[in-house]
């Protein structure tokens, strides 16, 4: 009896549930038990039986187990080996205008080809892998259609492996080690310092949180075989973003500062020379150079601000002042961008635009890194372009570019429109 009153109580405590169907009586002078009043008895409570309790509980055990699984995901131990990876690609068409001076104008149709395999080694340990097009070249995976060959014979030839790197990610933060993807911080995605393509090879650390995030790196510039000239070349980034929320206007301000080390630079030659990886005077990019080594170094210090609002007439609204100065340099050394976005591609029928206002004197960057398009690629420049997206379907975008520039001192009309269909799988 003593048993069966711990089981039922145990089970009530358990359940939290309070059940009618069982009263217990005792008579403290014979310790006796009963299921009815009577003289002398008092009443203990009521209970419910071992089988109702056993229920119960399982019940509870069944919604805390559905709650954790709910709360804390986990691998299934039926996941295959195949649900490790994880790919996806796009294939770029091109067709570009270019019109520079009053007799250099180039029409050519282009296409860029990206596949990435990423791979789950283990809990919180990701490979990272792609391969693109554009051999050769560090801030494009364009490549010009030959018209004397056929595409497939020179596919295979042009590709190149464009990441190769291992992430580990824990709490807020992740560490990179290998060539790794672009990973730092661009109000509205701008290329006044770095082009979309660049890839950093080294160590990388990067934090982010719901109101602040930073980026630290060691890395070295590949360098192509045709151009050893001079020491190794060493990057050292260092990036703060701060976030701050605006509830009563429904944006959010992105405040940033960064400093990007160029170590080894002065005396060494172009790190990617032409098209084919061989030294060359155009791989300078606008940089200031003499006798085929550059005559600058680099220490980059960037600062910019940006607003992202929710909700104009309906769509986003983003805009970004940008600035870059080459604290290593004396003359000529400082650059910036204006930019604005309208709309975003998220849905089919979506449609965005945008314009970007640039100035990038001579050594204001390095020229080898930053946007490839914009007047011909590298610095020495100044002008704007326009852009617009369409989402035509689910894996398809339409895309147009137009930039007028002026270039150098002699200020050369430069003038390119770039006309795009993407296709994703």
């Amino acid at each position: 009896m003593r048993m069966f009153k711990l089981s039922a109580v145990t089970a009530l405590l358990v359940t939290g549930v309070t059940a009618g169907g069982l009263s217990l009586y005792e008579n403290p002078k014979t310790n006796q038990v009963f299921t009815e009043p009577g003289e002398g008895r008092i009443k203990l409570g009521n209970f419910i039986d071992e089988m109702t309790a056993k229920d119960s509980m399982n019940e509870v055990i069944k919604k805390v187990s559905t709650n954790s699984k709910e709360t804390t995901p986990s691998v299934k131990k039926d996941d295959s080996f195949l649900d490790r990876f994880h790919l996806k690609g796009d294939m770029r068409l091109r067709y570009e205008t270019i019109e520079k001076g009053e007799n250099s104008n180039k029409y050519r149709t282009r296409y860029r080809f990206r596949y990435n395999v990423n791979v789950d080694i283990m809990d919180k340990l990701l490979l990272e892998t792609a391969v693109s097009s554009g051999k050769f070249n560090p801030t494009s995976g364009n490549v010009s259609f030959k018209d004397d060959d056929n595409w497939a014979d020179y596919f295979i030839d042009v590709l190149k492996l464009d990441v190769a790197d291992l992430k580990y990610s824990f709490g807020n933060s992740w560490i990179r080690v290998g060539k790794s993807k672009h990973h730092i911080y661009r109000p509205l995605k701008t290329q006044l310092v770095w082009d979309n393509d660049i890839r950093l090879e080294g160590l990388n650390y990067g934090f982010k949180n719901d109101n602040s995030q930073m980026r630290f790196g060691i890395n070295q510039v590949h360098r192509e075989e045709g151009n050893k000239v001079g020491d190794d070349i060493n990057v050292f980034i260092a990036q703060y973003v701060h976030t701050q929320k605006l509830a009563d206007i429904n944006a959010k301000l992105n405040l940033g500062s960064a400093y990007y080390y160029y170590d080894g630079v002065k005396g060494t030659t172009n790190p990617y020379g032409d098209s084919k990886g061989n030294a060359s005077d155009k791989g300078f990019k606008g940089n200031s150079y003499s006798d085929g080594v550059y005559t600058e170094d680099y220490g980059i210090l960037e600062a910019f601000g940006e607003m992202q609002f929710k909700n104009v007439m309906g769509k986003p609204f983003k805009t970004a002042l940008a600035l870059a100065y080459n604290t290593l340099a004396d003359e000529e050394n400082l650059g910036y961008d204006f930019s604005m976005e309208y709309g975003a591609t998220k849905k089919v029928g979506d449609l965005k635009g945008a314009f970007t206002y640039r100035s990038v004197e001579k050594d204001s960057v390095l020229g080898a890194h930053n946007d490839s398009d914009f007047s011909g690629g590298g610095t020495d420049s100044k002008g704007y372009y326009v852009k617009a997206k369409y989402k035509f379907a689910k894996n398809i975008d339409l895309g147009a570019w137009a930039n007028w520039s002026k270039l150098g001192d002699s200020e050369t009309d430069y003038h390119r429109v770039q006309l795009d269909v993407i296709l994703k799988f």
